[in-house]
């Protein structure tokens, strides 16, 4: 990289971006899960999303593998790890496998509540950010 920014810097940066679009991409295909939009079949808002989630968990990798800490050895990043895996299945409930409307905003609310979860143990370093 020229200009003095560093591969980290890059890498770290590219992550903090990609959580907060993913973000911002969960929190609008919600919204319009609950409105009955149609604008949520539209074929970039299925496709935007993967690039994103890609990119963002590609330069999570990077990261792990810069930084040499790694899930199972670090307890912060387990907590990340595990929290990623419960956000994906309410993801999955909320979006595609809810059988019910309720069933699918009280998924989507979850998936939030576990993407909150990971920002603040990704902020703090800590598996138990609140306490």
């Amino acid at each position: 990289m020229t200009g003095g920014v560093s591969m980290y810097g890059f890498w770290w940066t590219l992550h903090v971006v990609c959580v907060y679009l993913s973000l911002a991409g969960f929190v609008l295909r919600g919204a319009w899960m609950i409105q009955a939009s149609p604008l949520r079949f539209l074929k970039p808002v299925r496709i935007v999303p993967h690039v994103v989630d890609t990119l963002l968990l590609v330069s999570a990798v990077v990261l792990s593998l810069m930084t040499a800490q790694y899930p199972f050895t670090h307890g912060w990043l387990t907590a990340k790890l595990l929290a990623l895996v419960a956000y994906i299945g309410l993801g999955l409930i909320a979006f595609r496998f809810g059988r019910s409307r309720e069933i699918r905003i009280l998924a989507w609310v979850g998936a939030l509540l576990a993407f909150g979860y990971m920002l603040a143990v990704a902020y703090s370093r800590n598996a138990w950010p609140l306490g």
